[in-house]
């Protein structure tokens, strides 16, 4: 039975993990009753903020060791952190198919920080479905800054920037390959780049690839929500924790700037209202696999491929009876 929404939002903003868990369980469940239930919650929950900040990264380039000590450094700090790692899924059982939920050991353990993996049950976007409740739910709880890892770079990993106050990109040392490599849309919408290994044989080597990137940079065009300065490119070593605090200074000072023009509002704003059209079209689709509409589809099809509908009738047919 699915827990009171009002009992469990009271339970949940008090501090309650256990509550958290079972309100992202909730929240990430496809029955009917308890989506209807996951609308009630969302909605009793208390309008608080955290700073959202998205992370991508090539694959093999330690995003789950940066983020550990990242969070650790700002529990460190008395902060609240909420970690988001999105796990690729298998397209036969839904399950996450890598050993994602064992990493981040240490700040598994830190009373003040939070992490929750999630199947992104083969969703686009590099984000599960569900992805921005859980981010509202950690907001209700209290949590300071809500990090959102993604599965990895690619050409739809950007989706995370679109609910997030900050998209970071996490780089490894590397040549010009590198710089070929990496998508130009994902690159527009960096705001921060951290090129991570920058330690011991590879120092050097993270130093001329900030380098690199500081001058990729610069050819983007401007953007209006940003200082100057940036997007920047900054080195880092999550192994011996070097760097970190500059580029959470870099981050701050960037959240602080949007914030006093106006523009994070702007950004809130839009998101919601993309949240919005996302939420409608997936319920649209989601109407069509109904066994009702999958039946009324099939039969349309079937008439449009022997030449008794037009395509654009039968298509019209189709959404007419979904009113």
């Amino acid at each position: 039975m699915v827990n009171d929404p009002q009992e469990l939002a009271s339970a949940l903003v008090a501090g309650d993990r256990r509550a958290l868990a079972r309100a992202i369980t909730l929240v990430e469940s496809t029955r009917a009753d308890h989506r209807a239930a996951a609308v009630q919650l969302l909605g009793a929950l208390p309008g608080r903020e955290a700073l959202r900040i998205g992370l991508s990264g090539t694959p093999g380039v330690g995003k789950s060791t940066l983020i550990e000590t990242f969070g650790l450094m700002l529990t460190g700090q008395g902060l609240r952190v909420a970690v988001l790692a999105v796990d690729p899924s298998s397209t036969r059982t839904g399950g996450s198919i890598l050993g994602d939920k064992t990493r981040m050991e240490q700040l598994s353990r830190d009373p003040r920080a939070f992490i929750r993996p999630s199947p992104n049950r083969t969703e686009l976007g590099g984000v599960a479905r569900r992805t921005r409740e859980v981010v509202r739910l950690c907001e209700g709880a209290g949590f300071d800054v809500v990090l959102v890892e993604t599965v990895g770079v690619g050409q739809s990993e950007t989706l995370v920037a679109d609910m997030t106050d900050l998209f970071v990109l996490l780089l490894a040392p590397a040549g010009g390959d590198e710089l070929q490599g990496v998508k130009r849309g994902i690159m527009e919408i960096a705001d921060l780049i951290l090129v991570n290994k920058a330690d011991g044989d590879l120092r050097a080597a993270a130093t001329r690839t900030v380098a690199d990137y500081t001058g990729a940079l610069r050819l983007l065009r401007k953007r209006p929500q940003d200082p100057r300065g940036f997007p920047k490119a900054l080195p880092v070593s999550a192994l011996e924790a070097q760097g970190l605090d500059a580029a959470w200074t870099e981050m701050q000072a960037l959240a602080d700037w949007r914030a006093q023009n106006g523009h994070l509002r702007a950004r809130r704003a839009e998101q919601a209202q993309g949240w919005f059209l996302a939420e409608v079209r997936a319920g649209l689709l989601e109407r069509l696999a109904r066994p009702d509409a999958a039946q009324r589809m099939a039969a349309l099809g079937a008439d449009v491929a022997a030449g008794r509908a037009d395509p654009v009738a039968a298509a019209a047919a189709m959404l007419d009876s979904l009113r």
